[in-house]
């Protein structure tokens, strides 16, 4: 079928858990799944939408991210349902392990995914990247968050600044899909850091808006992180002096200036 002749691209939200939401990936009658930590809500959908599952996309190993794979799994075809996983990890249930630069090619969807690995928020962490139109799609798990970034639970500082920056360097355009909801919490830390911010005080009015109205903050654009997120700041002055200020005044790489805000963030 030629390219223009296919239907349009759609991702879903599937909120799940108390924050989490997990992302269907949908092209007429496919879809594939991101990081489906229940299996129930997924199911759900793909029988309200009457959708077939083609595939498994996951992140990292955390439970939220991979606890309905083996259902799911059972349920649309044990032992033919692709389930790509970050080779590095060991998960359950992953039939192709990936590995950094992998593309993965969802046939049935007409998609192609660039891994990409970000390590910090656990060694093998990867993130997924479509060069699509209208707009590319970056889909992070739990590395970058709207306003934020994951928890270091496995990997390094270092390690954490190198994976932002690796995102931070995609398209302006790039629609970024996180896996969970907690961008006003990270807009307010982020305040604390840049007071004097307006890009960013505009952003947290704009999403206390939509929260108000129950809407998503997620995805978001990665032009406006870029300009209201400290934890791909760490360039800016504001964000190096306020990093300065909590290790009393020493002069900060970037890779410190990260590791110095985002110890402050796992105490405010």
């Amino acid at each position: 079928m030629p390219n223009d002749k296919l239907p349009p691209l759609a991702v879903v939200a599937i909120p799940a858990f108390q924050d989490n939401y997990l992302w269907l990936l949908v092209r007429g009658k496919s879809a594939a799944v991101v990081d489906p930590g229940d299996a129930a809500p997924v199911r759900a959908t793909l029988e309200r939408l009457d959708l077939d599952l083609c595939a498994i996309v996951l992140t990292h190993h955390h439970r939220d991210h991979i606890g309905g794979v083996s259902a799911l799994c059972a349920a649309y075809g044990a032992g033919s349902l692709p389930v790509y996983g970050p080779a590095a990890e060991s998960i359950a249930g992953v039939t192709v392990p990936l590995e950094d630069g992998a593309v993965v090619r969802l046939e049935s969807l007409a998609l192609e995914l660039q891994v990409i690995a970000v390590p910090g928020h656990t060694r093998g962490h990867i993130a997924y990247y479509a060069d699509v139109l209208p707009r590319p799609l970056l889909f992070c798990g739990d590395t970058l968050f709207g306003g934020g970034c994951g928890r270091l639970f496995e990997g390094t500082p270092v390690q954490m600044q190198a994976s932002l920056a690796r995102l931070a360097a995609l398209p302006d355009a790039t629609l970024v899909y996180c896996a969970h909801e907690y961008t006003l919490a990270n807009l307010r830390f982020a305040r604390a850091v840049e007071p004097d911010n307006a890009a960013l005080l505009r952003r947290e009015l704009e999403d206390q808006a939509r929260r108000a109205r129950s809407e998503p903050t997620v995805p978001f654009a990665l032009v406006g992180e870029r300009a209201t997120n400290p934890f791909l700041r760490w360039d800016a002055p504001a964000v190096k002096a306020a990093a300065e200020a909590r290790v009393k005044g020493a002069s900060l790489s970037a890779a410190a200036t990260f590791a110095a805000i985002r110890a402050w963030k796992d105490r405010f």
